[in-house]
């Protein structure tokens, strides 16, 4: 028996084994302990970092929304929501033309749209505001709306053709045939059969916009009309910092997203393709 477990010990694959299990768990407490830091410290006076007690208070969470915290997430919402679902439905039409069609020029256009995903889109601020000002659309969900579809339409389109080429034609056709419009073959037969591509698509497109923060800063001067990025960097003062806000707001910065996708992509099978093949 001890010279099994010897041979055991001595086997390259066991510390192997023992080594990739160690990275995993190393990687496990960085990924979160500071969640859990985060969401101990926004129940701490002092937000955990200047606090010497271990009384758990409400106290952070009510000063913030207070001080107009609520709104910052009703802003968020109204302008992340409404440009992940017009920059999802652009980019979904769009995408449909890339993958089922021959057309004139569809190398150099595809290849001008992925430009977009490397594009320093901070150059385009002077230039944007300028327009903005002319059009009266500075403090407006209007102009952030726009600035918002824009930049999460290249990444959007790159990846919804690259699911929609795993879609076989034959269900166009056969859509078609049966005396359906393009229309209907894309939101009545494609929709359904990509909508697990079309949730990945949609949450990234909205974590993009939920956290971005120059063109809020640039586009967004009226306090009532900041979104969650702007009223968080408020409790970053010159001289200090109220961690416990600060420790708050970034709970109630985060939580929306779990609301909004954590119960949708839990519920969405990946096999519809199959499926709907066979």
């Amino acid at each position: 028996m001890a010279a099994t477990g010897s041979r055991h010990w001595r086997d390259p694959g066991a510390w192997r084994l023992i080594v990739i299990l160690l990275f995993a768990v190393v990687t496990l407490f960085v990924l979160v302990y500071p969640a859990i830091y985060v969401l101990v410290g926004s129940f701490r006076p002092g937000g955990g970092l200047l606090s010497s007690t271990e009384t758990l208070t409400f106290r952070n969470y009510l000063r913030i929304f207070q001080a107009g915290f609520g709104r910052f997430i009703f802003n968020s919402l109204v302008i992340c929501v409404v440009a992940t679902v017009v920059s999802t439905a652009l980019s979904i039409m769009a995408a449909y033309a890339f993958s089922r069609f021959e057309f004139r020029f569809k190398r150099t256009l595809f290849m001008a749209i992925l430009f977009g995903q490397v594009f320093p889109w901070i150059v385009l601020i002077n230039p944007l505001f300028v327009a903005f000002a002319t059009l009266n659309l500075i403090n407006s969900y209007v102009g952030m709306i726009l600035t918002y579809t824009a930049f999460t339409i290249p990444f959007s389109v790159y990846m919804l053709v690259g699911y929609l080429v795993t879609v076989p034609k034959s269900l166009d056709e056969a859509a078609i045939i049966d005396g359906a419009s393009r229309w209907q073959v894309i939101w009545m037969i494609i929709c359904p059969v990509m909508l697990p591509g079309f949730v990945a698509t949609a949450t990234y497109a909205f974590l993009l916009c939920w956290t971005e923060y120059l063109f809020a800063l640039a586009f967004l001067t009226q306090t009532e009309l900041k979104t969650l990025p702007l009223g968080l960097y408020q409790y970053f003062g010159d001289d200090y910092v109220d961690w416990g806000a600060v420790m708050a707001a970034s709970v109630v910065t985060t939580l929306p997203v779990f609301l909004l996708f954590l119960p949708i992509q839990g519920r969405i099978s990946p096999g519809r393709v199959a499926g709907a093949v066979k």
